[in-house]
């Protein structure tokens, strides 16, 4: 009577788990009789936590009235079910013509925005741990295991709606046996088994129903430029409406340069469904930008893959494509400059007093293809197959819930923007490194257009010469005076700025090397070494001390 008075006592402001928590923790006595007074009670005040238990371990549905279990559910978060797109009004099929590109989804609806939204939170907020409310006996590992197996089990059945969800319950209930106190042990290898195979169906779901490796091929193949063919193409497609101001490009004509891209390349091959969701717009622009500042592919997810593909993972897409696209554009500047600087050389053999300074354009635009080049391996290679692969490493084990996946897939993208943004964990210094490669970049192309201009320099006076031999026979093909007079006027501007980019890029590369060298992440330390070919820039700084 005296244990029962103290129980009751104790229990006065103590509900559901803490009730059951109370109780438990008088089960650590020495006396047989208590601990067998308080096994008994316990067995009987469980028996609500326990059917509550079993509801949310096999069926995922929680009942829970007074509020009793550790797992509780924000009611203002329906269920969002999965809808494809061609069963909306307006949705693919009669948005896109049958073989058409433009995306499933209207960015200018808000009830796709809606969708996309709710479909998100679904899974992070509409249930709640409460970590106070559980019982000791269970312990937090299995606990957060139990959570997840509800949350694995409810998300199927309402936001993926999986016909096969009944199939999934009943094994899990073939496995799990009679739950009660008495039984801890088996009550753990009930929930070491329906965690299994609740995950596992999960991934299942994923995986072979909604084609997630397949969304995240084509965002790998297209935002992440790994289909080669289609960004060269796009880039051809794309160059000349770029340079223009960005207020005076439309997306229809983005659009139709992005469908003739993907017809020209072997991204044609890829499934229909996955090139309608790509889609090419322009981000918000202010005065003066052009559009190559504001131009962005875009990759639309639905219900229930933005689970995984969030709004936050689709910005990190986007802040990647931008970064790799102004790649791709240096790339293929210096590729035309290249062939202008090399193939073009037979217009101006009656210069000879140019050969010396085309020689040093070669060598500083080979300089530049060196760093462009081995700049766009490292982020190919070293990091997006690299994290490609411990990404689908993962997937195939098929281990771990949806929370799992998500970290995963956070991880393979944070992974890829530290180190392709070069990314410095040190206080104060984040984007120094990056701000330096921009920097690069915009010489790269200042000296690309002091090229084109020396380039014209050339050709108009490589023409004057063939005017004045064309006089010397009799021949008068137009007035070479004005035109001598008005090149020989530029040149020595001309040959400055030639000088000027080529030793401001040198001197950029040089710094960012060093800055390189001292990485905290291994792989941008070997890509300074990469950067500085048989330590090319630091014998060229000891040759610059030197002279001082």
């Amino acid at each position: 009577m005296r244990m029962m008075s103290v129980c009751v006592e104790g229990a006065r402001d103590a509900h559901g788990g803490a009730l059951v928590n109370l109780i438990h923790s008088y089960t650590d006595n020495g006396d047989p009789f208590v601990r067998k007074f308080t096994d008994e009670l316990l067995a009987e005040v469980s028996r609500p936590f326990f059917a509550t238990l079993h509801k949310w371990l096999f069926s995922g549905e929680l009942y829970d009235p007074f509020e009793e279990f550790f797992v509780s559910s924000d009611s203002s978060l329906g269920h969002v079910a999965y809808v494809h797109p061609s069963s909306i009004p307006g949705g693919i099929n009669n948005h896109v013509t049958d073989g058409g590109f433009g995306g499933a989804f209207n960015p200018d609806n808000d009830d796709d925005l809606g969708l996309r939204e709710d479909g998100q939170k679904l899974w992070e907020a509409k249930y709640q741990f409460r970590k106070d409310m559980l019982p000791m006996f269970v312990g937090e590992p299995f606990g957060r295991k139990i959570f997840s197996i509800g949350k694995s089990l409810n998300f199927i059945r309402y936001s993926c709606l999986d016909s096969d969800w009944v199939v999934t319950r009943e094994k899990m209930s073939n496995t799990g046996g009679t739950l009660q106190y008495n039984d801890i042990a088996g009550l753990e290898r009930s929930i070491d088994s329906a965690y299994y195979v609740a995950s596992h169906r999960l991934f299942e779901v994923f995986i072979e129903k909604f084609k997630l490796l397949h969304h995240l091929s084509a965002l790998k193949s297209f935002l992440l430029l790994g289909h080669g063919d289609f960004a060269d193409q796009l880039m051809e497609t794309l160059g000349p409406s770029l340079a223009r101001p960005a207020n005076t490009l439309y997306r229809h004509n983005l659009t139709a340069n992005l469908e003739t891209a993907i017809r020209s390349s072997n991204a044609q091959k890829d499934p229909v469904d996955t090139l309608r969701r790509l889609d090419a717009r322009m981000l918000e622009y202010s005065h003066g930008e052009i559009g190559w500042d504001v131009f962005t592919l875009e990759y639309k997810v639905d219900p229930p893959i933005d689970t995984v593909l969030d709004q936050g993972a689709m910005e990190k897409y986007l802040k990647l494509f931008k970064h790799l696209w102004q790649m791709k554009r240096i790339e293929k500047t210096l590729d035309k400059g290249w062939m202008r600087v090399t193939g073009s050389a037979k217009s101006f053999l009656r210069l000879p007093e140019l050969d010396f300074e085309w020689h040093k354009i070669r060598i500083v635009m080979a300089e530049m293809i060196h760093f462009i080049r081995q700049l766009e391996a490292y982020c190919r290679l070293e990091v997006i197959e690299c994290s490609w692969k411990v990404l689908i490493d993962f997937l195939n084990k098929k281990e771990g819930d949806l929370d799992a996946l998500i970290g995963a897939h956070r991880t393979y993208l944070d992974r890829m923007t530290k180190k392709i943004l070069l990314w410095n964990p040190k206080p104060g210094k984040e984007e120094l490194v990056l701000r330096q490669l921009l920097d690069i970049f915009a010489l790269i192309l200042q000296f690309r257009d002091a090229t084109d201009n020396f380039y014209n320099h050339c050709l108009t006076e490589s023409a004057r010469k063939d005017q004045e031999l064309d006089a010397e026979r009799g021949v008068y093909t137009g007035n070479a005076k004005d035109e001598s007079t008005h090149s020989s006027d530029t040149l020595p501007t001309l040959l400055d700025r030639l000088k000027e980019y080529a030793t401001g890029f040198s001197d950029r590369v040089q710094a960012l090397v060093l800055q390189l060298q001292i990485h905290p992440d291994l792989d941008c330390r070997f890509l300074g070494i990469r950067l500085s070919f048989s330590d090319y820039y630091k014998s060229k700084k000891d040759q610059q001390s030197a002279k001082a």
